[in-house]
C-alpha cells in the first residue's frame, strides 16, 4: 500500500466496489501445518476509478457472518 500510495480509504471503496473474486489460489506458506488455506484475489476500482488488487482470506465468526481478511494491496495493472 505504501509504495502505491494507497490508502485504508482506497482499499475499503475498492472492496466494496467489487462484484466477484478474480481467482482463488492455496496458501504456500511454510508455516501453515494441516489444510492450507484458500486466498482470494479481488481487483476492482475505488471510487475514483483507480484499479486496486487485494488479497485475503474469507473469515466465517460465529458460524453465520463471513469477513473478508484483508493481506495484502496495489495498484492493478
Amino acid at each position: 500500500m505504501e509504495a502505491d500510495r494507497l490508502t485504508e480509504l482506497d482499499i475499503a471503496e475498492s472492496l466494496l466496489n467489487a462484484t466477484t473474486i478474480y481467482k482463488t489460489v492455496r496458501s504456500t506458506s511454510p508455516t501453515r501445518r494441516g489444510t492450507r488455506e484458500r486466498l482470494y484475489m479481488i481487483e476492482s476500482t475505488n471510487l475514483t476509478g483507480l484499479p486496486i488488487y487485494t488479497k485475503g482470506k474469507l473469515v466465517k465468526e460465529a458460524g453465520m457472518e463471513i469477513y473478508y481478511f484483508f493481506i495484502s494491496a496495489k495498484r492493478s495493472l
